[in-house]
């Protein structure tokens, strides 16, 4: 994630041929400041555009393995962020000359495509870390609440804060949610009501003996440097460990673990509280 840096084609289209480093109306973006009389391009007062101090803690926290990603949600829940916003061409002209020219020019909320597909909304912890990212954008700042419901109103996944940075953290679909509804976030590798669904989800099975759930390998990410970091990954953020009596052939094993998880994605717990899963088959032995 950290080195995709690019945008979509279309946004790219866009702002090569609709006002670019100015507004809508023309006015440039350049030199503009973030607090004073200017503050009202995002609403936030005396807005000096620097990452938030906890918000800069608990990733540092993070990476040197002092903290976790719950601590990274928590002072997401309370952190100004900044999203980017592009010009797109609304309408087009054809002038005296016989070139298209902008006749009228919207503001457009900019998502990008994750690896594994997904959309995803990027914010920045700063208004540097935006500007590095894409010089021509507006940052326009928001509670990183509402910036996580732009992103659900957007049908976008996952919410990728400081894209293209030095660190990449990606807020996946279960913590999104939870933040865009201002709710406590658990990790599903560290909550107990997740274990027990998973848990109880076996037990109508006789060739079931056990299930345990940990964490999975897709939660760990990297830096810029190539260092491991025990959180912001993309996922399969849950390893499901499925213990099966021996007696199954390959193909009756295939139809368990395909009717568990018809059971699991069925289950209100594992829904709201798990993004991606990864099943690791094991045999067990009473």
């Amino acid at each position: 994630m950290a080195a995709h840096r690019e945008l979509p084609g279309h946004i790219a289209a866009a702002l090569a041929g609709a006002g670019g480093p100015a507004d809508s109306a023309g006015r440039p973006w350049e030199g503009r400041s973030l607090a004073g009389d200017d503050a009202h391009i995002h609403n936030f007062e005396h807005d000096d555009g620097e990452a938030s101090p906890a918000l800069a803690a608990a990733l540092a926290a993070l990476r040197d393995g002092s903290g976790g990603e719950a601590g990274v949600l928590a002072a997401l829940a309370t952190a100004r962020v900044f999203i980017p916003i592009v010009a797109q061409l609304a309408e087009e002209g054809e002038g005296h000359d016989g070139l298209h020219a902008d006749k009228q020019a919207d503001m457009a909320l900019v998502t990008i495509k994750a690896p594994d597909g997904r959309m995803a909304l990027p914010v920045f912890s700063s208004a540097g870390a935006l500007e590095r990212w894409h010089p021509e954008a507006r940052p326009v700042a928001t509670y990183a609440a509402r910036a996580a419901l732009s992103a659900v109103s957007e049908q976008a996944q996952l919410m990728v804060l400081d894209p293209g940075s030095d660190f990449t953290f990606v807020v996946r679909r279960a913590p999104l949610w939870a933040l865009a509804q201002q709710k406590e976030w658990t990790p599903s590798y560290e909550d107990p009501a997740v274990a027990e669904a998973f848990r109880a989800s076996g037990q109508w099975h006789p060739a079931v003996g056990a299930i345990q759930v940990r964490r999975g390998s897709g939660v760990v990410s990297r830096d810029a440097q190539g260092v491991e970091v025990a959180g912001g990954g993309i996922g399969p953020e849950l390893c499901v460990e499925l213990g099966l009596r021996p007696g199954l052939d390959s193909a009756q094993v295939s139809a368990l673990v395909s009717e568990l998880q018809r059971n699991w994605a069925g289950n209100e717990t594992l829904a709201e509280g798990v993004d991606s899963i990864e099943v690791k088959v094991t045999l067990f032995h009473d």
